[in-house]
């Protein structure tokens, strides 16, 4: 089974994709600026199934099969441009989203690009970009009790990528993966997180994103 890097993976985000990826079996690394930092938070997770998840820095996360960008908005685009030659030739699935707070509400941020993955697509141009894990409640992620049954919503200009981020989403507890089409959604669907998390703010509570009527 490929492995899994997550840079900027010791946050809320980056925490809970790593559980439950790990419950699917996978061997997770979460990078960080700060290797130590990594290994200790990786030891704190409370890992399930055959999977497992350690520590080290965003460079030794760019060396595994596929890797994840879990990073704050305003310093992805760094992060990647730095790890561009490990990162050749693979898939990179981020999950960014440029949001700023005001008041009780987040509200969407729009790059030059239109979206933080194309922000990221330009960047890594020999890496293939898939778009997920962007409406997910942090804190129930990172609770493999908390009952999740979320839908994750994918996009890439690459078939064959979405296809295989799709049927690792699907491998995860709790999650669903739906395949939204290309790259051209990646501003609608980074912008709708802000709508995800006020309204959570507004009502105190842990909601996600859940489609009907698919038949699957």
């Amino acid at each position: 089974m490929e492995t899994v890097g997550i840079l900027g993976g010791t946050g809320p985000a980056g925490r809970g994709v790593a559980i439950r990826l790990a419950s699917a079996g996978y061997d997770v690394v979460l990078g960080s600026r700060d290797a130590q930092r990594a290994g200790d938070v990786a030891t704190t997770l409370a890992v399930r199934g055959a999977g497992s998840v350690s520590g080290g820095s965003n460079e030794d996360a760019a060396q595994c099969d596929l890797v994840v960008v879990a990073t704050p908005w305003d310093s992805a685009v760094a992060t990647v441009a730095a790890l561009r030659a490990p990162l050749f030739g693979k898939t990179v699935v981020s999950m960014v989203n440029a949001l700023a707070r005001e008041g009780r509400e987040l509200v969407p941020m729009y790059p030059a690009r239109g979206s933080m993955a194309a922000q990221i697509a330009f960047a890594l141009p020999d890496s293939t970009i898939v778009g997920a894990f962007h409406h997910l409640p942090a804190a129930q992620m990172e609770d493999l009790d908390s009952g999740l049954d979320a839908d994750v919503v994918i996009f890439s200009d690459s078939d064959p990528a979405r296809k295989h981020v799709a049927e690792l989403v699907d491998q995860m507890p709790g999650l669903r993966a739906i395949i939204a089409g290309s790259m051209s959604l990646a501003s609608p669907i980074e912008a709708f997180t802000a709508v995800c998390i006020s309204i959570n703010i507004r009502h105190k509570a842990h909601s996600y994103v859940k489609l009907a009527g698919l038949g699957h």
